[in-house]
This record gives structure tokens, sequence and C-alpha cells, in this order.
């Protein structure tokens, strides 16, 4: 089953929600010229990581999100994965990632397990409790955020429950690239599925990001990777690989999880 994905990689206004709004609409429409079954935008795509206004900025139970994905989706009958938002409830600010249907229907939410402390996530938002997986025309993903990926126990925990390919939702710097590049690579060979991962291109008063949006195959060869700036990158993905590769090297036949 082949399937087509693009990345959003935006540069986003720092804190300008409609600003980022707009953008995105505008990168969705450019996209769809080359018909992908799925689009990808980037981690807290809609206010950046203006942190220290989180309490004014942040989307109330992401409901202004999720309507606008669902509009999106609905209007070029496209699934979506929404990258994430600050998300405000009653427990706190998550950071989540918004998972909606072509058919505009929310398919799941996923909150960032793991916050990252060099950029002060852990004091401004709380952190998640549950798994990314999700299904789109009966396909079972799995749906992470940035720092996520620095943590191979996670994403095996989806790989074992079915995800044949993970979607990663980023602000990763441009200082840590070689890490970026490495991780995802990493991630795709150990556990014999696709990672498209996309990130944020542009600046914010604090950092520079390094865009180099990523699809990469269950071998963890690079089908398509993006610059630094801001860019639409799209690849072909075949599901069918995955399972190939995994009869061919069965990893997955072979673990001993009694022993770790």
């Amino acid at each position: 089953m082949t399937i087509k994905v693009s990345c959003i990689q935006m540069d986003i206004a720092f804190g300008l929600q409609e600003e980022n709004y707009k953008k995105a609409s505008s990168l969705i429409e450019k996209a769809m010229l080359e018909q992908p079954n799925i689009i990808v935008l980037p981690e807290l795509w809609t206010t950046g990581y203006d942190l220290t206004r989180l309490d004014e900025i942040a989307d109330e139970q992401a409901e202004k999100s999720i309507s606008f994905l669902k509009n999106i989706a609905q209007k070029h009958q496209v699934h979506l994965v929404g990258g994430s938002v600050a998300n405000k409830t009653s427990d706190g600010t998550l950071n989540t990632l918004l998972i909606v249907s072509k058919h505009g229907e929310l398919v799941h939410q996923y909150s960032k397990l793991h916050l990252f402390k060099l950029m002060d996530e852990h004091l401004y938002l709380s952190a998640g409790q549950e798994k990314g997986l999700f299904s789109l025309d009966g396909q079972i993903y799995g749906g992470v955020i940035c720092y996520d990926i620095r943590f191979p126990e996670w994403i095996r925990a989806h790989t074992t429950e079915g995800a044949e390919a993970l979607f990663v939702v980023a602000e990763w710097p441009l200082a840590r690239l070689n890490h970026w590049r490495s991780l995802l690579i990493a991630r795709a060979i150990e556990n014999q599925c696709y990672v498209i991962a996309c990130n944020r291109a542009g600046s914010d008063p604090n950092n520079q990001f390094a865009g180099h949006s990523m699809i990469i195959d269950p071998w963890g060869e690079i089908i398509a990777e993006a610059g630094e700036g801001e860019e639409i990158l799209t690849g072909s993905i075949d599901l069918n690989k995955v399972k190939e590769v995994r009869k061919m090297i069965p990893i997955f036949d072979d673990r001993r999880p009694e022993l770790y």
C-alpha cells in the first residue's frame, strides 16, 4: 500500500496564532498540488516556544486548532497529522499532537510524554500519560513529539503494538542537527518502520531551528530530506516494505522482553 506524505516545514511566528493559522493554510494549499494522502505539521506550530505567555495564548482544550484542522481536512480530503499545539486543560497546559482524518474526524490526541527541561518545558507544560497510537484507513501508526525520539523504549512501545510508520513532529534546534538525523535513522532501523519527521524552520528569540524534515524507510534509507529553510517535503511510503523487512530480519520474533 503506497501512501504519499507531505511535511510542512514552516517557519513559525513567535506567539502569533492567527499569522500561523494563515501560513499553515497557505502551505497546505501548496502541498495539495502533490496530492498527498497525509499532511504533517510541526510541533507547537500555532505559537512556537513562546512558553512564558502560554497562560494567555494556549488554546483552550485545543478547540480552535481542532476546528481549523477539521475544516482543512474536509476541504482537501486529506488526513492531517496536525502537528502539536499548546492545549490548555484542567490538568495544566499540554503539548498535544492532533490527528484528524480526511473526513474531518478527530482520530487521536497525544500529549508529549517527555518534557525537555533544557528548554524549560517542565516549568510551563504538563506531561502526557498515554501512547501516540492511532489508525488511518485501517493502518496503525505511532505519533511522538521531538524529545520523545531520544527514548527508544517509548518508540518500541508503539511498534510492538503494530505501528508500521512513526510520525515525529518537532522544533529541533540546529545545534543538534546531527543528533536529529542519527536518532531518526536509528529509530527506523531498530523498529523496521518508516519514520516521517516534520521539523520547523527558522528561529525564535532563543533558538535557531534545524529544518531537515525527513522521510526514512525501514532499512534506514532516506527517501527525502529537506534543507534548513521553509519547505514542503513530499515522499511516498509503501507499508508492504515494512512486512518484507520484518520477515527478512525477524527482530520482533527474536526479542526477549522477559529479560529486559
